[in-house]
Formats: C-alpha cells, structure tokens, sequence
C-alpha cells in the first residue's frame, strides 16, 4: 500500500473518530434527584368545634396536619381513612404522643361544628380547625399547601383544587416529614413512630 493511500486511510479514520465523537457519549453515572426542602411550618392558632386549637398546644406529641375540605369529593376522604387507620396501628402509648389536625381550606362553608361532625365520621382523634381566608391561607403557605377555589356552578356549589400532603410535626413543633397523597397507612405509622423516637 502506497504512503499516499495509507496518508488518504488515516485522514479517512481520523475524520470517522472526530465525527463519532460528536455524536457517543458514555452513559454519565446517575445522580440522585434532590431531595425537596421541607416546608418552614411554625406556630398557629385555629378554631375548633371546642374551641381554639394551638400547634404550640401539641409540644411534647407527635402531630399529623391534613389540608382539605369536608366537600372534597374524594382526596380527603381517602386521606383521611388512611390517616385513621394508621392512627389504628399505633400502640396505645404512642396515641397517647400522637395528635392530627385537618384544617379546612373551605372555611366559608366548613364551620367548627360540621368539621367536628365530618373529622368524627373517620376517627375521633382527628380534629378539625379553620379560621378566617386570611388565617387559612397563612397557614397553608407555610406549610407549603396549595389550594384554589373554582367557580361555583349553577346551583352555587364549588370545587377547590388542592394539594394533599400530610405533614409530620415533631415534638418540639418542627416539620420533619412530608407524606405523599396515597402513602399507604403502615406507612405512615411508621413516619409517625420515626418522629416520636427521633431525639
């Protein structure tokens, strides 16, 4: 094989490893997605059929917060049977350390006495609070909650879209978890138990 020949087969090759080049690259190693920041929470004072509740009343128990509506077709509802039957696979002490609260995101419609009534229906652990707008929608976006009153149809009924995490305050008032909507009920006992032994 001539120079010129061999010289024509090395360019040849050399233009063929350039233009692979552009188009190979080895798989880069998976990195794992970020964790999403827990909501800041805090402090707040909220009505119930009894009277005004306290996060800060809770210190020293391990409290589960549900945003909803007692309208809500079917988020709640689901949430609120699972919240129930992890409150069922708790020990009697750990209930006794335990607390949940649903606050009403609807609290034009939603009073103390039909939340008590509704929160009853699942397990009568749960309590239900709501305040104002103002009050409501505070706490929600501490707590990073999300929620959006849709237009009322002809008969002056109406939705509201939400989100549906539950919230795990710690003993000492701070959020430690977020459960997904649809976290099945062992679940979240097991969350539960993790924040009554975390120190």
């Amino acid at each position: 094989m001539s120079d010129k020949l061999l010289s024509a087969v090395a360019v040849l090759l050399a233009a063929l490893i350039a233009g692979l080049g552009l188009f190979w690259h080895p798989e880069a190693p998976a990195r794992p997605l970020p964790v999403p920041a827990l909501p800041a929470g805090g402090d707040f004072t909220l009505q119930s059929a009894g009277g005004p509740v306290a996060l800060a009343d809770f210190r020293g128990k391990v409290v589960l917060i549900d945003f909803g509506y007692t309208y809500c077709p079917d988020i709640c509802p689901t949430a609120l049977a699972a919240t129930a039957e992890a409150i069922e696979q708790l020990e009697p002490d750990e209930r006794a350390r335990f607390a949940a609260l649903f606050v009403s995101i609807d609290p034009q419609r939603d009073t103390p006495a039909r939340l008590r009534e509704y929160t009853a229906f699942f397990h009568p652990a749960i309590v239900g609070v709501t305040g104002s707008a103002e009050q409501v929608a505070d706490v929600a976006r501490r707590y990073g909650a999300f929620y959006a009153r849709q237009p009322a149809d002809t008969a002056g009924g109406y939705v509201v879209d939400h989100s549906a995490d539950l919230y795990v305050v710690d003993r000492d008032g701070r959020v430690v978890d977020r459960l997904a909507h649809g976290t099945p009920p062992v679940r979240i006992a097991s969350a539960l138990r993790r924040a009554m032994t975390t120190p």
